[in-house]
């Protein structure tokens, strides 16, 4: 077990303990949110903390990315992204196995004062209520695929096949569900807004 550091708890600074669990976010190293779930799921079962430290999530939502040549890759996306979620009935051994975990910043809550010396306090962690954690697992759960395309109002293309081939334009709208956008190209010295499939142009800019 690690050794309790200046930031761990003080004696007298004890955390109230809490018989029944709540979910807490924790605060984690940017881009680390996998890791981190995979190193507290796995100090869980070494410290033996499982009856207190229950579940590890990182909610995230489907998104459909739409690929130059038109063909759709399937992942998913964070949605509180350098944070993880943890239900766990809070004391002093519990909090320590979830802050002393490589790359844990520290639990979201109400920062306290050291009650003497210098230097910052700790923060007290603060559980989510049960509306909120309702909210994020529904938000997670039912959320309609996210689409994305590399493509936005205001980029430069070029058309690649078509009557249009060859021809330059700017983005004026973009229709991910489609897979389509229109552009305006120079037609006859005169900008005429064009609807394209993606697979149809290059991004110039």
């Amino acid at each position: 077990m690690n050794t309790v550091t200046d930031e761990s708890l003080e004696s007298n600074e004890q955390l109230e303990i809490d018989t029944s669990a709540r979910w807490y976010a924790v605060q984690v190293a940017s881009g680390c949110e996998k890791r981190v779930k995979a190193n507290l799921e796995q100090r869980i079962q070494t410290l033996d903390v499982a009856d207190r430290i229950l579940r590890v999530q990182i909610p995230q939502t489907p998104t459909v990315k739409i690929r130059k040549d038109g063909s759709r890759q399937h992942s998913e996306e964070k949605v509180f992204p350098g944070y993880v979620l943890v239900q766990m009935i809070m004391d002093d051994h519990a909090w320590q196995v979830v802050k002393n975990t490589p790359n844990v910043i520290n639990f979201v809550g109400a920062e306290q004062k050291r009650r003497y010396g210098r230097g910052r306090g700790h923060v007290k962690p603060m559980p989510l209520s049960p509306g909120e954690v309702e909210r994020i697992f529904k938000q997670a759960e039912e959320q309609e695929p996210v689409i994305k395309v590399d493509m936005a109002v205001g980029d430069k293309i070029l058309v690649l096949s078509g009557p249009f081939k060859e021809f330059e334009g700017e983005v004026i709208e973009v229709s991910p569900e489609r897979s389509k956008l229109k552009a305006l190209l120079s037609i006859f010295g005169r900008d005429t807004p064009v609807e394209l499939e993606f697979n149809q142009v290059e991004k110039t800019s």
